[in-house]
């Protein structure tokens, strides 16, 4: 299965309570508009995943990472466009420098509670709620899922610790 590699950041509050999310909001025809999420990107194919995380941190908000903990992985098949299968790797970014930017090409900055995130408050892709608790355990292991999708929803989740 070929699939686009790809990284997934969630940014914490220095107390670990609040994290920063993008809102895609800034293009109506984005198949994320509305939706809450962490930040991250494509991989460029010169760098590895430490390193493309870093650089869409530092794009998307205009923050330093100064610790990257890995947190997992999650395979989507059939997710993007087209049925496009993708494959991210996912982080939690406890330490960094700067000043968050508000807002990118691809929505506003917010920093938000990480318990309305667990509890479901915020409007996100509902698949989301599958694998943030893992990244947001209190203590965290790192894990692999899977969660395959048709139609724009995911049809099942499954993972391994």
């Amino acid at each position: 299965m070929q699939s686009i590699l790809a990284t997934l950041g969630y940014v914490l509050s220095a107390d670990g309570k609040q994290v920063l999310m993008i809102r895609r909001d800034a293009r109506p025809d984005d198949q994320h508009f509305g939706y809450y999420n962490g930040l991250g990107g494509k991989l460029e194919p010169d760098e590895d995943v430490v390193a493309g995380m870093r650089r869409e941190i530092l794009e998307e908000s205009g923050l330093t990472c100064d610790v990257v903990d890995f947190a997992g992985t999650v395979s989507w098949p059939g997710f993007g466009r087209d049925g496009a299968n993708w494959f991210g790797f996912l982080f939690r970014v406890p330490a960094w420098s700067g000043t968050p930017l508000t807002g990118n090409d691809e929505g506003s900055l917010h920093w938000v509670d990480v318990s309305a995130v667990l509890a479901g408050e915020l409007p996100m892709w509902e698949s989301d709620r599958h694998f943030l608790p893992l990244v947001f355990a209190s203590e965290p292991r790192p894990f692999h899922g899977v969660m395959p999708f048709a139609n724009g929803r995911a049809q099942s989740w499954s993972f391994s610790a």
